[in-house]
This record gives structure tokens, sequence and C-alpha cells, in this order.
């Protein structure tokens, strides 16, 4: 039987008479984004929305790219020591959050482990999927590490600016996606679209209903690269309705590259500069916001199936992990209590 969650709080108001179901569609941050929406009679045009959608996007890109040499993020990893940089509202936002889920977490996600990822390869240049790369060196990683210990960002929250000592390096691909996803969620409430459905490279938010009632419905995502589903199941995965929600996974079967026998995957533990080999092959957070949503699901991957579900419990997250090694390459599934919660 395949098993269901939905929210524990649920809004009855139906979506407006009359309205239809739309789709839109774009390209931001290197993929794919859509959203789907019950427009009523009255509501913002078709082009409009679209419109305003895409620009939401390409503000966060140009505010928090790495692949972008003009974006504010990239201008800052490249200024001197000593410089102080002042925040718009969306990456203020974004930086607040993740350097609280840095401390929350032990340091288990860092949006200041850039120069970390650059190393192995899973960055904008350099990249490991590229002809002449080679897995860093141990004294490599090691230098990267000093490197980083010496220089950490400071927030000045009252004056909603970001100092940079000296060589620090931000990478925020771990939290932007999602952010970007919550701004797409409010642009469309700012513009009077209550019931819709968003997603951006597989992260998705949504609210309300669809003319028949139904909530949005998604599948959660498994791991594909594998044969086998969750122990003890066929790889039918659960099914969320995404009513005043967001969902997020982390996988390491996304971008990975294989040296001396071993998956090197792209998340990496910032804490021993090492990418992360504790088993976890994807995992799912369900929260209120997809911002959330992603930076939970990657400090939840880097802490692993012990200190990760303890954290979660802790912090009261909706959590999923799917392990490898277990009997015929079979997934061993490790849920939170507020997943459960969900479960119906």
């Amino acid at each position: 039987m395949r098993e269901v969650l939905v929210p524990l709080e649920i809004d009855p108001a139906p979506a407006p008479p009359g309205s239809r179901l739309l789709a839109l569609s774009g390209v931001a941050m290197g993929s794919d984004w859509s959203a789907r929406l019950m427009l009523a009679p009255a509501s913002a045009s078709a082009s409009g929305l679209q419109a305003a959608l895409q620009a939401e996007l390409d503000r966060v890109v140009a505010q928090m790219s790495h692949w972008i040499e003009t974006s504010l993020l990239s201008r800052y990893n490249r200024a001197p020591a000593g410089s102080w940089h002042a925040l718009p509202p969306q990456f203020f936002e974004v930086i607040d959050y993740a350097l609280s889920v840095a401390e929350a977490s032990g340091g288990a996600y860092d949006p200041a482990a850039g120069a970390l990822v650059n190393l192995w390869g899973f960055g904008a240049a350099g990249r490991y999927d590229q002809a002449g790369f080679y897995a860093p060196a141990p004294h490599a990683v090691a230098a990267v590490m000093a490197g980083r210990r010496a220089a950490q960002p400071v927030l000045d929250r009252g004056g909603r600016r970001l100092l940079q000592p000296g060589g620090a390096v931000l990478d925020l691909s771990a939290v932007a996606k999602g952010y970007a996803v919550d701004r797409m969620a409010l642009c469309l409430e700012d513009h009077g679209v209550q019931h819709y459905l968003v997603e951006a490279g597989g992260e998705l938010r949504g609210a309300g209903v669809k003319a028949d009632g139904q909530p949005w419905w998604v599948e959660i995502e498994g791991v594909p690269d594998t044969n086998a589903g969750r122990a003890g199941h066929a790889a039918l995965q659960p099914l969320l309705a995404l009513h005043g929600l967001a969902v997020a996974t982390s996988g390491d079967y996304r971008r990975h590259f294989r040296h001396a026998g071993s998956r090197i995957s792209h998340t990496l533990d910032p804490r021993s500069g090492q990418p992360i080999a504790n088993g976890v092959a994807s995992t799912t957070v369900i929260a209120t916001t997809c911002m959330a949503a992603d930076a939970l699901s990657t400090a939840l991957t880097v802490l692993g199936p012990q200190a990760g579900l303890a954290w979660a419990e802790r912090q009261g997250v909706a959590a999923r992990l799917l392990v490898r090694g277990g009997a015929a390459g079979a997934l061993a599934e490790i849920t939170s209590s507020a997943w459960r919660a969900l479960l119906q």
C-alpha cells in the first residue's frame, strides 16, 4: 500500500468560482521551473504572471548565483579583506537563515564552504566532469580547511551587511533554489493567487486546492540508481499533499564521480572537508518553506542516519532518510516522528 502524507492543518477554502487551471514554465538557475495555478476570472493575466515569476527568479540569480561573475555573491567572494557589503532584502534573508542552520547543525551545513565545493570539482569552474580534473590530495584539503577557519564571514544583522574577512567563499546552492521557490509562491500570492503548485529543480511548494477540491498531490522523490526501493517495499514512493507545505530532497545520485572505487558525492561535510560516506542516499524534508526544506535536507544528509535523526527530532523536522547498505541493494528507510505524524 502506498503511503500518503497530508498536512496537520488544512484550509477549507475552495478555488474561486470560475477559476481555470493555468500552467506556466520557464528556465532559471540552470534548470526548468513550472507553476500550476487556479486562475480566477479577475486575476492577473497569464503573460503578466509569467513575467512576474521570471523576474523573481532572475532577481535571485542576480544576487546568489556562483555561476555569474557579476552576481552579488561572486562579487563578495572576490572582495578584499575587511570590506563590508550592503545586502538587499532577499540576500539578507537567505544568508541570515543559512548561518542560523550552520550554527544549529554544528557546522554540518555551511554556506561559507564554497572553497571546499570548488576544490572537489562541484563549483562553477574546474568541475569533476571536465577533462583534467583530479580528486584533491589530502594536503590540498587540509590547506582549504585551514583557510576556511581563518575566513568566516560576519553578518551584521542590525546593519544588514556582510563582512568579507578575506578569502571567504560563499556557496548558497543548497538554500537559494528553495528560496527561489518560496519567492515564486509569494509572487503568486501578491497577485491574488492562493491555489498553486510551484517547482524549480525538483523542489516544490503548494497551497490551496484544485478545482475539484483535491490538493496538489506530488510523489516523494526516490533514488533512481538502485534496483530496489525502500527495504521490504517496491520502488513506489509516498504521496504528499502539498497544501501549505514545501518539500525538498538532497541525494547523492545527482552529482557524483568515482574515485578509488568509491562514490564521491557532491554533498560535502564542511567539518571534515570530505565528501559524505555515511550511506545516506537521499534525505527529504517537508517544511512550511522551501528554503528551510532545502537547507535542512542538506544538513541532515551530512549528519547521517543516527545523528541526523536525533537532530531532526530535537528540531521537530519532518524528514525521511534513505540509507544504502541493505541486502540486495535495498535502502533502509529512517523517518522522524514529525514525518510519521503526517502519515495517513
